[in-house]
């Protein structure tokens, strides 16, 4: 593989293996360690309540290791004891590696400054300044702290997802580091104090400059994407434009990220120095909405020729593929997507819409699908499959439902 050029073949290959899929060991019962790889590939995963299905974020780690118990995750994400990640914006919500936490320490000190990423919270604490200080020391005085404990959280406001203002308040804080994700209550996140949450060592440990930070998130960013635009670097941690384009020319300077051409892009592209070239890569599973493999939806269409919107927000009746739709990973392509919801009461696992892309071979992307759709029911604790007669693959899946 030439450094200077990839087929479309190539970049998939090198995107695939970054993200944890050359043919990743998903049998039996994930351990920690198998957990915390496939994480590791990754950097972070992004949260999300929507909850049709299970929370996004167990998904992602599902696609690279297989059957694992969600208890597993949450006590690194959520536990005092075992805590192995913190939750902080960096591709959108998420929950990071606590290594990351000093490289994090820039974006806090730009929102305490006034020049972070979320101008809406930086303005809100201006304009409500007492208000603010009053949640601080609510918080400094009772501890782990939901919105609903506070005294007077507010009335729910047309901004923000229609935050009350005591949640904005809250996240103001979150953003500039103040508080932190202590735990969460029924998905409700509880704030306190970083101090009281996080070990002496890791808050006292020395942070780069945000020079430094931002290089090397860039350079994780490159890492875990195989092949990438600028674009879509500067997306995977959501850094500003101005320190990414200060970045990006010294670590092509430094001979840290290649310049590449792939064969359909019309954009730059790179891959970082360390990539192989591996001539094989992909598995068969299904993939959340946020994994990272398909969140950035241009990059889907040009690696994959898939494209990909989410339809949560979308009217019924304008739907195209559904509510929550799954893309399926067929080896090293995307072939199919599914429309899933769990019904717990039922013990089902409802395929509510099946479609296939266009030019798949239809039978054989079911036979490949229907074991990955019978290994989600049983890892989310469903004794069946049923899926609904809607959708270009519905017949095929229905069929190989019954052979998987």
């Amino acid at each position: 593989m030439k450094n200077d050029r990839l087929s479309n073949a190539q970049a998939r290959r090198l995107a695939l293996v970054a993200q944890g899929f050359a043919n990743p060991k998903r049998d039996g019962t994930a351990s920690w360690t198998r957990i915390e790889s496939a994480i590791g590939r990754m950097n972070l995963l992004q949260i999300d309540s929507v909850n049709v299905l299970v929370r996004s974020h167990y998904l992602p780690v599902f696609a690279r290791a297989g059957h694992y118990s969600h208890d597993t995750l949450d006590q690194r994400t959520f536990g005092r004891r075992k805590r192995r990640f913190f939750e902080y914006w960096a591709h959108e919500a998420s929950f990071l590696p606590l290594e990351l936490y000093p490289l994090m320490r820039w974006k806090m000190e730009r929102a305490l400054r006034g020049t972070g990423e979320h101008k809406y919270l930086e303005k809100f604490a201006r304009d409500q300044k007492p208000y603010v200080d009053e949640v601080r020391r609510h918080v400094r005085s009772n501890g782990a702290t939901a919105v609903s404990d506070l005294p007077d959280p507010g009335d729910r406001t047309g901004n923000w997802w229609g935050w009350n203002k005591g949640k904005i308040a809250l996240e103001y804080l979150f953003h500039t580091g103040e508080v932190t994700a202590a735990t969460r209550r029924v998905f409700e996140r509880l704030y306190d104090l970083p101090e009281r949450v996080f070990s002496a060592e890791m808050l006292n440990a020395p942070a780069p400059s945000e020079d430094e930070a931002v290089r090397r998130l860039i350079d994780m960013s490159a890492r875990a994407l195989g092949v990438a635009s600028e674009a879509d670097l500067r997306d995977y941690f959501r850094l500003p434009v101005d320190a990414f384009k200060k970045a990006l020319p010294e670590l092509v300077e430094d001979g840290v990220l290649l310049p590449v051409e792939v064969e359909g892009w019309t954009i730059k592209a790179y891959r970082h120095r360390d990539t192989g070239a591996p001539r094989k890569a992909g598995t068969n599973t299904l993939l959340s909405p946020f994994d990272p493999l398909v969140w950035e939806r241009s990059r889907a269409e040009r690696l994959f020729n898939f494209r990909y919107r989410i339809e949560i927000y979308t009217p019924q009746e304008k739907r195209v593929f559904g509510y929550y739709v799954l893309p399926f990973l067929e080896g090293d392509r995307l072939t199919a997507r599914f429309c899933l919801k769990a019904d717990r009461q039922a013990g089902l696992l409802r395929v509510n819409a099946s479609h296939g892309e266009e030019g798949i071979d239809a039978v054989r992307t079911a036979e490949a699908a229907a074991p990955e759709l019978r290994r989600m029911a049983q890892w989310l604790g469903l004794a069946d499959v049923e899926a609904a007669a809607r959708g270009s693959l519905a017949k095929p899946i229905r069929q190989a439902l019954k052979r998987a």
